[in-house]
């Protein structure tokens, strides 16, 4: 452990498109109904490149990191349920309100003031930092805070999406993309039971691919995607976690009648699909969040329970900014996980 117990390293970035710095502050205490986390591990995230790059509201200087895995070693006034030591993870949902009309629903994943670590608090690219009780997952036995980390964001929005798909054993499941959320939607689709089916550019990743578990493998530039997917049946669902508008809308007229295209990559170009595309058929298309802290509890569990793990690549808290560039560059298989010595 690098920090002495009063004193605490963050990965801070100044403003809009600077590095990331590491610097040492001052140990803060949880307030109510909050606590604190050791961070063992956190992973970066794509959508870290938005942050940093002014794509979201930010207050700065911030303190990114929406993936992370530790314990508690804090607790604040008035938390229930946890206790010091207890393994946590903490995700892209980061706390509810409880108060607004969709948390009285039991919705909690579309709170009017959800809360995402590094937006509206600081994040977990840091030794520790303080979280909402209710964004806390808890990690199961056999799953290291490495492979826990990617399960908060990458993880849940796979896990979470297929198994509130209309999908049932044995449908054709096509998951669009093998990266660092296409490799882990592979593995949990074979392992809920669909005739999986991953789909990438080129034959370099039709190995991992089916050694992921897929029972198909389409390559997307040796011709039409739709066309080899009817030849298969037809998709009940194409999981696009490819970040490709243009593949997404390639891949809409692979789905059966009735079939759902679940979009869980982020892209900011629109998706190209025309009303006689979907109209006829029945088909959707739709976005799925990523899913609560009892999500990310589920998707861990499941994972811990079949096998399914992250592919990951881990560098030091310090190294954060060699990470960040070796996510960028496309070449990381498939997750870069920072670890802090924790």
């Amino acid at each position: 452990m690098s920090t002495s117990m009063t004193t605490n390293r963050i990965a801070r970035v100044a403003e809009a498109g600077a590095d990331f710095t590491v610097i040492t502050t001052p140990l803060r205490q949880p307030g109510p109904g909050e606590v604190r986390v050791a961070v063992e591990a956190v992973s970066i995230c794509h959508t870290d490149y938005y942050f940093l790059n002014g794509g979201y509201p930010v207050e700065w200087p911030a303190v990114f990191g929406h993936e992370f895995a530790g314990h508690i070693e804090a607790l604040g006034p008035d938390v229930l349920g946890w206790g010091v030591g207890d393994r946590v993870a903490v995700g892209w949902f980061g706390g509810h309100c409880g108060r607004c009309d969709a948390c009285r629903e039991g919705d909690f994943i579309h709170c009017a003031e959800v809360k995402v670590p590094g937006w509206q608090y600081a994040g977990g690219y840091a030794d520790t930092t303080i979280v909402p009780s209710s964004a806390l997952a808890r990690i199961p036995d056999g799953l290291s805070a490495v492979d826990a980390a990617p399960m908060g964001c990458a993880g849940v929005a796979t896990y979470n999406s297929l198994r509130r798909s209309s999908a049932g054993a044995g449908d054709l499941v096509a998951v669009l993309g093998v990266g660092g959320l296409g490799h882990l939607g592979v593995q949990f689709a074979a392992k809920m039971g669909f005739e999986t089916v991953a789909i990438a550019r080129g034959t370099d990743k039709l190995a991992l691919a089916t050694e992921l578990g897929a029972h198909h493998y389409i390559d997307a530039t040796a011709g039409n995607v739709a066309e080899q997917l009817q030849s298969l049946g037809g998709a009940k669902v194409v999981l696009a976690t490819a970040m490709s508008s243009e593949a997404m809308g390639a891949s809409i007229d692979g789905l059966r009648p009735g079939g759902e295209l679940l979009v869980v990559g982020a892209t900011p170009e629109p998706i190209p699909v025309t009303p006689f595309q979907i109209l006829p058929t029945s088909r959707t298309l739709h976005g799925h969040p990523s899913g609560t802290a009892k999500d990310v509890e589920d998707t861990m569990r499941f994972a811990a329970l079949t096998g399914v793990r992250p592919m990951t690549e881990t560098y030091s808290l310090d190294e954060i900014n060699a990470g960040y560039q070796r996510m960028l560059s496309g070449d990381a298989r498939f997750r870069v996980v920072l670890t802090t010595g924790r």
